[in-house]
């Protein structure tokens, strides 16, 4: 008889999960506390970045907080608080933000990231799924020559892990995306990205799984993990108690609670981004970064998406009015031609970001856990990394050799 699996978490990697999962013959339930349509899986800006490759866990980025903390328009905002899993993070963060730290991250990140694009085109080519998706590229746009100094060294270290970046005037740019003004110096060009919808894949995956016999429990939050010796024996929600062989932890920014009842530590602190959709035609055809905004500019299938905004300030849905307006600024800085609504504002959407303390994901077992295996941590990058995760969790519990190390994903590790 096939193992029982059950993966805590419907985002984009609790759903890749379970599609690998189900392919390797386990019997798969997915449970989450909402009804499977809302959440950071559905208003982020699609993005499948192999150029991401700097982590949050940045030079700088702490610097960078301190002076934004009084901004509340600021791209990077960090909400000061007396809260002990905070300040064990921010501290965790500060560690691991150094020069040698994010270099040696660099290739882990593409890798996955690679990967991960590779499998999404594995996805899209077994004709099973019909989703938008698009691989034209990145450009990461700047009006200061500082801001595209900074980037275009990014873009060399890219171009020496095997990426073809180049480095474009805004002539040239103009010549890629002709129907836009552009109100910028140039663009670091990134032809390793892709993008797609993702409100539109998220329910086709979802349908695929159902078709294919995975159980969907929805709006049904876990009150309670049971562990007994070093195995979960069962999870518990308001109504039922649930049981199965093995049990994957993708609960995202939620995951630390969790995870201290197991008596593991995984630092997680939510980061908030918000999305404004404008669904009327605005000519953008290439998925854009406005470097100095910190905002993603993403042509979706029939709207146009602006997503932006890293905010660290705990679990809430709160939109804050003042930072939704500096994305629709910002992108009003950036094209010329472009004005966005009170509509289109007041009808933003957040999301909540998983960041681990050193911009790299949590994927795999903890020594303290037999039968679990946690899939969470993905800050920004949860789009690009689902099927990459999903993927290395089915090898994981099936006993298989990993497609890629898992070593820097270790679930113990140390900061």
């Amino acid at each position: 008889m096939s193992k029982e699996i059950i993966i805590i978490g419907g985002g984009i990697i609790g759903l890749s999960s379970a599609y690998y999962l189900q392919k390797e013959g386990f019997q798969v339930t997915v449970i989450d506390q909402s009804d499977f349509s809302s959440g950071a899986s559905y208003v982020n800006a699609g993005y499948i970045s192999p150029s991401h490759i700097v982590s949050l866990a940045a030079p700088g980025m702490i610097s960078k907080g301190l002076k934004w903390m009084l901004n509340p328009a600021s791209p990077f905002y960090v909400k000061p608080r007396l809260d002990m899993d905070f300040l064990k993070w921010s501290l965790a963060f500060k560690k691991s933000a150094t020069a040698s730290k994010v270099e040696k991250s660099m290739p882990v990140i593409k890798d996955i990231t690679v990967f991960s694009r590779q499998l999404f085109e594995e996805m899209f080519a077994t004709k099973e799924f019909d989703f938008f998706y698009e691989h034209k590229g990145l450009m990461m746009y700047y009006k200061t020559e500082k801001a595209g100094e900074e980037e275009w060294n990014v873009g060399k270290k890219a171009i020496e892990l095997g990426l073809k970046v180049e480095n474009l005037s805004k002539e040239q740019v103009q010549k890629i995306e002709k129907n836009v003004g552009l109100n910028i110096k140039g663009a670091v060009y990134y032809h390793s990205d892709a993008h797609m919808t993702p409100n539109e894949f998220m329910p086709q995956l979802k349908q695929y799984l159902e078709k294919n016999g995975v159980t969907f429990l929805e709006n049904q939050e876990v009150g309670d993990i049971i562990v007994n010796e070093d195995k979960i024996t069962a999870i518990k929600t308001k109504n039922s108690e649930l049981k199965a062989d093995e049990y994957v932890i993708a609960t995202g920014s939620w995951t630390q609670n969790f995870a201290k009842k197991m008596n593991i530590n995984i630092p997680i602190q939510a980061g908030k981004g918000y999305r404004i959709n404008v669904e009327r035609e605005t000519n953008i055809t290439i998925p854009g970064i406005l470097m100095e905004a910190k905002v993603a500019v993403t042509p979706m299938n029939g709207f146009t998406r602006f997503a932006g905004t890293m905010e660290i300030g705990g679990i809430n849905h709160t939109i804050n009015p003042v930072r939704v307006n500096a994305i629709a600024n910002a992108a009003e800085n950036y094209y010329n031609d472009l004005k966005i609504n009170q509509e289109e504002k007041s009808a933003a959407q957040c999301g909540l970001r998983p960041c681990s303390p050193d911009g790299l994901p949590f994927i795999g077992k903890s020594s303290k856990c037999k039968n679990a295996t946690f899939a969470t941590g993905h800050a920004m990058m949860g789009w690009s990394l689902g099927p990459a995760t999903g993927k290395l969790v089915a090898e994981i519990i099936s006993d298989k050799k990993a497609s890629l190390d898992i070593n820097p994903f270790h679930v113990d590790r140390k900061f």
